[in-house]
């Protein structure tokens, strides 16, 4: 299974662009040791031929660009995108579908009826795209149900219902349902390695725990360092927790819980929030992460399995 992130920012990306927070300033003026980011999206592949992309952010041009074999230029038009999954229905992983409108046939997407749901009603890109390539809508079943989905032969896909929230204009928002938000296990059926994907991730549930246990490589939510980030940085008057992402301090919070998997796991975060310190590479947040053997995933970064 070979695993590109294409882009390791939450909604917005790094530096965000109406953002003078210490991070984006910083960044932007070199006065800290940090590298930009575009917004969270992963492709997955068994052969680096053909690729399943997961979540197409804002940035999913400048993102296939950077990654040279999401366009094989094989015929006149081509592209290594054989199948796409919404993990959910948030604004910066969905809106880069529409950039993909040139397809020669319908965007094959795969999502929960949820997902669906809000993306043909609430913020209709589906219907948009009725009107150029179209899409072919393939269900995630999250009661258990093993996927096998073009563009990773080898790879089976398990979709796990996540505690997260729904988008602003979902009618879920603040009442979430089963499948708003999912992650995602997959098993390689010929190097016997699982890879589990959570750029969302509000509450550890059993099966959660259970499923993060079992893989080799965890891929999950490192949205803010503190449940409240943005409060005190004067950002937002949201917590962490109330817009559906765990934050990695505190009691309860996602370090608590990587320290509890096998010495064997890798520990990576995604998704990272402009505001989080831990984009810093000199930060006391970065060291202590180092200390507990957790990584910060960055724009291009590679992971085999």
């Amino acid at each position: 299974m070979k695993i590109k992130v294409l882009g390791s920012a939450a909604g917005g990306g790094f530096p965000q662009w109406n953002c003078n927070c210490p991070m984006c300033s910083g960044v932007r003026n070199g006065t800290i040791n940090a590298k930009a980011r575009t917004q969270s999206s992963i492709a997955v592949s068994s052969d680096g031929v053909d690729w399943v992309l997961f979540n197409a952010s804002p940035d999913i041009l400048t993102q296939i660009q950077q990654c040279g074999v999401l366009q094989p230029a094989r015929t006149l038009r081509d592209t290594g995108i054989k199948s796409i999954v919404l993990l959910d229905a948030q604004i910066d992983h969905t809106t880069g579908i529409l950039m993909l409108r040139e397809h020669k046939s319908p965007l094959s997407i795969w999502c929960t009826s949820a997902v669906k749901e809000d993306l043909s009603e609430g913020n209709p890109l589906f219907k948009v795209l009725g009107h150029y390539c179209s899409v072919d809508w393939n269900e995630l079943d999250v009661k258990g149900k093993e996927h096998r989905i073009p563009g990773a032969d080898s790879i089976t896909f398990n979709p796990l219902a996540l505690t997260s929230n729904a988008p602003p204009y979902s009618p879920h928002r603040d009442q979430p349902v089963e499948g708003d938000t999912v992650g995602m296990m997959m098993s390689d059926q010929q190097s016997e390695k699982k890879l589990f994907y959570a750029p969302g991730l509000g509450e550890m549930e059993p099966h959660v725990w259970q499923a993060m246990q079992s893989a080799d490589v965890v891929l999950v939510d490192g949205t803010m360092w503190s449940d409240n980030e943005m409060i005190e940085r004067g950002a937002s008057s949201k917590t962490a927790r109330s817009m559906g992402h765990l934050p990695q301090s505190g009691s309860g919070g996602m370090l608590e819980w990587l320290d509890k998997l096998p010495d064997q796991t890798r520990k990576i975060l995604i998704h990272i929030n402009n505001t989080n310190p831990i984009l810093d590479e000199d930060s006391s947040e970065r060291a202590l992460l180092e200390k507990h053997g957790i990584e910060v995933s960055h724009d291009g970064m590679e992971i085999e399995l």
